[in-house]
């Protein structure tokens, strides 16, 4: 029974790899649930065993992507000099699930998924507003951020500024290309609660990044 039990949660794990792969690729609407059976070599019943409808795997494979992104963010954390280069690297890593076109997970998980994205949002606020927060403190305690900063509000303040530019209705991609739009508003962040001696840090990574 423990090792039936075992391959059971192995297989969920191979599912979710793959489907994470499939999804990242082709995007949540294109990819079916046959087409995930084709690709893993089992049968469509094996593959209801794990997960009930196709709307419980996106939910899965999304918060299981998501779980990865905070993993790198806070390795980011670790390893970045200062916090103007830890926001940098999160944008980069943002960047790799994101992108223009009618395929990318930010905009068929608003288009076709919209609860898993609202869900998705919550648990943004919630783990990247702590990481935030402590990116802003650090700031000011280097001399980075401006001292009279209010940490909790600003923060707030830039997360919420980043589902926002995501929004596909407010930033059509037709129109905005979203790499220009995180790069316009994480420089616009930034200039706000600079020092001097932050803003000649911020010029000079981008000079070189």
């Amino acid at each position: 029974m423990h090792t039936f039990a075992l391959y059971l949660s192995e297989m969920r794990d191979v599912i979710i790899e793959k489907a994470s792969k499939l999804f990242l690729q082709l995007g949540f609407k294109s990819v079916t649930m046959d087409d995930l059976a084709v690709s893993l070599g089992i049968s469509k019943k094996t593959l209801y065993i794990h997960f009930e409808n196709k709307y419980e795997l996106v939910k899965e494979v999304t918060f299981t992507i998501f779980e990865k992104v905070i993993g790198d963010i806070i390795q980011f954390k670790n390893e970045a000099e200062n916090p103007i280069e830890e926001l940098y690297c999160v944008k980069m890593e943002a960047m790799k699930y994101l992108g223009n076109e009618k395929t990318s997970p930010n905009y068929q998980l608003q288009k076709y998924y919209p609860d898993v994205y609202q869900n998705l949002r919550k648990k943004e606020y919630q783990y990247l507003g702590k990481f935030v927060q402590s990116s802003l403190q650090n700031g000011i305690d280097s001399g980075i951020f401006r001292s009279e900063i209010d940490v909790n509000f600003v923060s707030r303040l830039y997360l919420n500024g980043m589902l926002g530019i995501r929004d596909i209705e407010i930033f059509p991609i037709e129109e905005y290309k979203i790499e220009d739009l995180f790069e316009n508003y994480l420089d616009y962040h930034l200039r706000a609660i600079v020092t001097k001696k932050g803003l000649k840090t911020l010029t000079q990574f981008k000079s070189i990044s």
